[in-house]
């Protein structure tokens, strides 16, 4: 793709339950900070957390923005998520679809519903 603004990230995120799943992926949607978020179903973490391990059932979000609106993107998410350490994993696909690029770039362009 020849604009590097285009560029997909996918952020990898998980949160305790539905209901914070749903009001994070709503608000960065509706702040045009991505362009979908994929809401899985529950899952299970092992971590390690203050020297012992722990169990919890998480949902995990899967954030589509693009470059030039990540660090807002991913900062948004910080600011919403409930947990003292959120989980915030950006991944750069190698090769997305360009349409599907051009979309994203669409929905979460700054301007874009005014």
């Amino acid at each position: 793709m020849p604009d590097t603004d285009i560029e997909l990230r996918l952020v990898l995120s998980n949160v305790p339950d539905e209901t914070v799943a749903a009001r994070i992926a709503h608000a960065l949607v509706d702040e045009r900070l991505a362009a979908c978020v994929n809401v899985f179903a529950a899952c299970r973490s092992v971590y390690r957390w203050q020297g012992a391990i722990e169990t919890a059932d998480e949902i995990t979000l899967l954030v589509k923005t693009t470059r030039a609106r990540h660090h807002e993107c991913v900062r948004r998410l910080a600011a919403l998520h409930p947990y003292d350490v959120p989980e915030i994993v950006t991944l750069a696909p190698e090769q997305v679809w360009p349409a599907y690029a051009q979309w994203a770039a669409d929905e979460t362009a700054a301007d874009a519903g005014s």
